[in-house]
Formats: C-alpha cells, sequence, structure tokens
C-alpha cells in the first residue's frame, strides 16, 4: 500500500508519535496521505475506526475521502469511522449531549435565509444589504466566540453596537425556538466542552486521532474544537496549505497554522512539494506569484510532467470581445486536441462575470455547467414553499414549521412563538405539537391562539389533499390560499417580484411534472426532497466546461484553464479599507493567494486574459492588467504579441476560419 506514496507522502503517513502538520501544496496528494494514514492506524497501530476521526469543508470532499479509504479497508474494518464536516461533528455531539446543551433531543437547524428573515425582523429592517451586512458580522462573531456582551463592548462604531444589541436579541430568538443556527454547530459544542469536563472526556476517549483537511481554512470556534478533542495527547494530523488560504471574508484565519507551532512545540512538519497535476511551466508561473507574499513556511512546487505548453497572457478589448474569443479558441482547441468539453473550466473573480461567458458560449453551442453561484433551490422563494412541502409530509419540521407560520405573516408575532417554544421544550413535543395542544391555549391570550389554530387546521387540510390530489392542484390552491404572489409583490419592487414569481411558477410546474410522471404523490415526492440539493453535484459527470468563481473552484483541477478578468479592481478586488495599510497589505496578499488558486487549477496549459474596458452600466471603464500577470515572472510569448498587432476582426476570422478546416488537415 505504502509503494504508491513518495518518501514524504510515506512519512507523513508513519508519523504518529505526536502531532504532525502536513503542508500539502497544490496537487500534491493530500487525500491520499489522509486515506492511507487512516488505513495504517487501522491495520498496522490497531486502532479501531470508530475511534478515528477525519474532517473536512464540504460533503462533497468527506464522500471522496470516505470513498477512497473504503478501498483500502474491508467494510468491516472500516466501520463506524468517522468522516465529515467540522459542521456535521458538530451536529452529531450535540444530539448527542442536547440534555447537557440545554435543547431537546429534536431542537431545529435554521438555514442561512431562515437566520436571514429573524435578522431582519430584529433589526426592522428592509434593506437587503443592511441584512446581509448584519447576518455576516453575527456569522464572524459567532466564529470568533464572540457572546453579544463581547461584541457590544468592543463595538468599534454605533453600527457595530447596534449591530450588537440584534446580535443579543436574536440568541434570546433562537433560544426560545430551542434552534441553531449553521455556526452554533461548532460554537455551541466548544461551549459544551468547556463547561463539562466530563462530557469533553467521554469524546476524547471516543475519537482517540484526529485527521483535519484544509487546517488554514479553520475558524477560532472550529480550531478551539480541534484543541478540545485533541486534548494532551495530541493524536494529531493536521493537512494543509498556507498559500491556498482564501476564506478569510468568513472567519478562517492564517493565524491558526502559527498557533499549532506554539500549541504544539513538538509538532512534526512534513512537506509535499511534488505536484502530480501541472506542468512545468504553470507551476513555475505560480511558484513566481506566490513567492510575493510573506511566508509562514517556505515550499516551491515541482512536477516530473515536463514544460508543458507556455503559459499565455492575452490582453482584450473588452469583455464581450474576451468572452466570444474564448469561446472560439476554446472549440478550436478542442476540435484540436480531440478532448472533452468537462475538461475546459473558464475561472472568474466574481458571479457578475458569468453572464457574458454564458451567452457566448450558448452562441458557439458549447455546454457548460455553472458552479459558484446561488443554487435556484437556495432562493428564498424556492424555500418558501418547499418548507410548506417539507410540513406537509412531516409536520414535526420544526425549521419548516417556523418559515411556513411567518412567510407571509399570519398574525404569529415573536412573542407567540417563544412562548410556544418554551412550551414545547417543557412537552418535548414538536412546535406544531405544541400548538395543536388545547392546555397551550390556556398560556397564551385568545388574539395569540386563534392564528395559530387556524394555521395547523389548514396544514392539516392541505396535508390530507397532499395524500390524494394532483401535486400542482394542491400547490396552486396553497399558493391562492396564502397570498404567495401578493406577498412577494410586497417585498420588492415589480421587476424582482416579477421574477420570483415566476421561479414559483416554474418549480411548481416541475413539481407536478416529477409526481406525474413518477406516480407519486406530492407527500411522497416531497419526502426525498432533500436529493434536489444533490443535482448540482451532477455537474461532475456532465460533459460540459465548467463556469466558476476562483473561490468554487479551490479543489477541482481542470486539463485547460482560462483565467479571465485578470484586472486592478477585479483580481485583486479593489477592496474598501485603502486607507488602511495593514488592512490594504494583508487584502492583496489573500487575493494573490487566490489568483495561484486560479493557476494551480491548469493541469495541462493556462490563458490568462484582461481587458482594455470593462462595460460599466453603459459606459465602458478603462483597466489596466492586474499587477499578479507581471509577478508571474513569464517570458513575453508569441502569441500575447500578435494579439496586440491584430484587430480584434482579424483574430475572430482567423480562429472560424481554423475551425472550419477539413478535419484531415489536423490530423
Amino acid at each position: 500500500m505504502s509503494d504508491t506514496l513518495n518518501a514524504p507522502q510515506r512519512a507523513a503517513v508513519r508519523h504518529v508519535d505526536g502531532p504532525c502538520l502536513v503542508l500539502a501544496g497544490a496537487g500534491s496528494g493530500k487525500t491520499r496521505v489522509i486515506t492511507h494514514k487512516i488505513a495504517h492506524l487501522v491495520t498496522a497501530l490497531g486502532y479501531e475506526a470508530r475511534q478515528i476521526a477525519a474532517l473536512t469543508f464540504t460533503n462533497k470532499a468527506a464522500t471522496e475521502m470516505r470513498q477512497r479509504v473504503g478501498a483500502l479497508l474491508e467494510a468491516r474494518a472500516s466501520r463506524g469511522l468517522t468522516v465529515s464536516t467540522f459542521h456535521a461533528l458538530g451536529l452529531h455531539i450535540l444530539r448527542q449531549e442536547s440534555e447537557s446543551v440545554g435543547l431537546r433531543k429534536r431542537f431545529s437547524i435554521l438555514s442561512a435565509d431562515d437566520a436571514r428573515g429573524i435578522l431582519q425582523d430584529l433589526a426592522a429592517s428592509t434593506d437587503p444589504s443592511r441584512v446581509k451586512r448584519l447576518q455576516g458580522r453575527v456569522s464572524l462573531w459567532k466564529n470568533a466566540m464572540a457572546t453579544p456582551d463581547a461584541a457590544e463592548r468592543d463595538a468599534e462604531d454605533a453600527d457595530a453596537a447596534v449591530d450588537a444589541r440584534v446580535y443579543r436579541s436574536y440568541e434570546a430568538t433562537l433560544r426560545a425556538y430551542h434552534a441553531v443556527d449553521f455556526d452554533d454547530l461548532i460554537g455551541r459544542a466548544v461551549s459544551l466542552f468547556e463547561a463539562h469536563p466530563d462530557v469533553l472526556y467521554r469524546w476524547q476517549s471516543r475519537l482517540r486521532y484526529l485527521l483535519v483537511d484544509e487546517v488554514q481554512d479553520t475558524n477560532a470556534s472550529q480550531y478551539r474544537l480541534l484543541r478540545l478533542l485533541a486534548g494532551t495527547r495530541a493524536a494529531l494530523t493536521a493537512v494543509g496549505d498556507d498559500d491556498q488560504a482564501i476564506y478569510a471574508w468568513r472567519g478562517a484565519t492564517l493565524d491558526n497554522l502559527a498557533s499549532l507551532q506554539r500549541d504544539y512545540p513538538d509538532l512534526e512538519v512534513i512537506k509535499l512539494e511534488q505536484n502530480y497535476r501541472s506542468s512545468g511551466r504553470i507551476l513555475s508561473a505560480a511558484n513566481a506569484l506566490i513567492a510575493s507574499n510573506p511566508k509562514l513556511f517556505e515550499k516551491k512546487l515541482w512536477s516530473e510532467h515536463g514544460p508543458g505548453d507556455a503559459v499565455v497572457v492575452v490582453p482584450m478589448d473588452d469583455d464581450l470581445h474576451e468572452a466570444e474569443s474564448i469561446a472560439i479558441r476554446m472549440s478550436a482547441h478542442r476540435f484540436e486536441r480531440r478532448t472533452r468539453w468537462s475538461d475546459y473550466a473558464v475561472l472568474y473573480r466574481g458571479n457578475h462575470q458569468a453572464r457574458v461567458f454564458e451567452e457566448a458560449l450558448r452562441k458557439e453551442k458549447i455546454p457548460y455547467v455553472l458552479s459558484g453561484g446561488q443554487s435556484f433551490f437556495e432562493r428564498a422563494e424556492i424555500r418558501d414553499l418547499m418548507a410548506w412541502m417539507r410540513l406537509f409530509a412531516n409536520v414535526d419540521d420544526d425549521p419548516a414549521f417556523i418559515r411556513a407560520v411567518t412567510v407571509p405573516k399570519r398574525g404569529v408575532g415573536t412573542a407567540t412563538l417563544e412562548a410556544l417554544g418554551h412550551y414545547a421544550h417543557q412537552r418535548n413535543v414538536s412546535l406544531f405539537g405544541a400548538a395543536c395542544e388545547s392546555s397551550f391555549a390556556m398560556k397564551v391570550a385568545a388574539r395569540q391562539f386563534e392564528p395559530l389554530e387556524q394555521f395547523t387546521a389548514f396544514v392539516n387540510r392541505i396535508q390530507d389533499r397532499a395524500e390524494r390530489e394532483p401535486a400542482g392542484r394542491v400547490l396552486n390552491d396553497l399558493l391562492s390560499a396564502i397570498d404567495y404572489r401578493a406577498h412577494l409583490f410586497d417585498a420588492a419592487d415589480e421587476r424582482g417580484a416579477q421574477k420570483r414569481w415566476q421561479n414559483v411558477l416554474d418549480f411548481t410546474e416541475w413539481i407536478a411534472k416529477r409526481c406525474e410522471e413518477d406516480g407519486k404523490s406530492l407527500v411522497e415526492v416531497t419526502q426525498s426532497i432533500a436529493l434536489l440539493s444533490l443535482l448540482d453535484d451532477k455537474a461532475d459527470d456532465v460533459d460540459a466546461v465548467r463556469l466558476s468563481t476562483l473561490h468554487a473552484a479551490k479543489g477541482l483541477e481542470f486539463g485547460h484553464v482560462f483565467l479571465v478578468g485578470i484586472e486592478e479592481g477585479l483580481l485583486p478586488h479593489k477592496g474598501t479599507e485603502e486607507d488602511d495599510p495593514a488592512m490594504r497589505s494583508q487584502r492583496i496578499e489573500e487575493e494573490r493567494r487566490l489568483m495561484y488558486v486560479g493557476v494551480t487549477r491548469a493541469q495541462r496549459s493556462l490563458s490568462i486574459s484582461w481587458c482594455r474596458k470593462r462595460r460599466r452600466a453603459r459606459d465602458h471603464q478603462v483597466c489596466e492588467p492586474s499587477r499578479f500577470i507581471a509577478e508571474l515572472g513569464l517570458e513575453q510569448a508569441p502569441e500575447i504579441a500578435d494579439e496586440e498587432v491584430v484587430s480584434p476582426q482579424q483574430r475572430m476570422a482567423s480562429l472560424k476560419a481554423l475551425l472550419a478546416k477539413p478535419r484531415a488537415t489536423r490530423a
């Protein structure tokens, strides 16, 4: 088994006497190290699989890791192994220890959209940007383990002080609902362990070896959870790369890598520098680029794949020309190289850059998949309707109950829901079950109970119909009964509301068609509603070009990559703290790491483009090439000079002529 590993990989797998940090450069086989180390712990050192936990940041990474461990161990030997995200482990801990945490067994987990709705009500604001900023700030406070008291005490200005007070009310609301949000899955597990040493000891005894992937992406609460579980035994392997730390905006901190050395003085540091992904010229450019950043640990990637194609930098006249040119060049390249569409990726800094590439690819009849943007099923209007459907399938689904009873508003206020939450906790029943109990009616005023009584009766009526009648009819009657169209038009301008209403109509039509084709009721289809989120994962199996943000492309690789919009103001992105030199420097360093991530996604060829001007509303803004292009250390390539002197019309004509050549002349 170890024959497939290089020398540093073998050293990382076999080091078990104390904590280990594996500095895994891009494409250096870090997942192979983690999975082989799990197998080594079980087969050579006598660990039981249930005593090992491997933590990742995405469900996709956890699934891949689980499958690769399964290929190394027999099914019986891997039984009980924990391979999960940080948040999934936090949820497991809270479910197991709900009584100690002060939560009822079936506590609710609020989606980001559910949490945003609560914050919007508490802040009494209808400004989406204000609510988004507030939600981001609350998330950062939670990830830093800052209480509402600390947030208010340390508020740097009046806005932060106001947000801290909303944070306090938000926490009180969650307690009343017996609910947690996404960040609480980590934070409340940390608080539990710090307050109950006996519970911590039980979990330390249960999980005797920890492996952590992408440790550079951990935030303060995740790092504290890691340290608590590792304990004094410090049976820990952390895998990461400081050159790929690109999530400071969501609370991740490179300080955690430095903290590992302080917290574990005997930390063994092993570097994986052999790259199995990219050709030599691509790696040379990546190494030159990232050399401009200060280093926690020095490393230099190398490869045995040979020099490969030259890295090309192509100036474009504007973003429309950039998209059209890349679509035609991609089509010609695929024809010449006999590749698949899925070998290509177009990577950009922001989602707003995708539209012009979608149009260009559609024009050239090139199939594509889009990632890094909002999934259709994450849209607020779709989640509203899904909450009702989930409630029809399971009235004990508390998050669905909270969303359905409050969107659109039905006369059920926060005070009523708080009373209902307390009562449900005392009775150990769901919110819906509590609302149906006659004894709850004695706890609140008649004017509070009446809207709840009407709501539960309505749900019961529609639920009965959802099990028997065509889904389309049931959903249309539901939308009419709750007057959802009017709710959308009251909450947004006409154009936005019309777009959201069309999304609702498209969704109901899709659900109705699926029910009809499968011969199932709305309730039966809804019971598998969680599978809807898997639709986005099918992109890996489709022969299509990937359009993606740089953040969403992390962890992926493609034969041929087009890095687009590499201009000052886009990458590096223009920040808001230009008057603060320290913050500006940190921002540029993270943007450089983001560029590095983009460069190291490429296996065989890399094309970088920038625009001389870019459309802004109805005007064109003059652009300059990003400073990062010069930092790549590229020699002036012939392709660049040609692009400088040939007109856009000539370039397009020559590319189309290339595509039109008979196949025989290209063989």
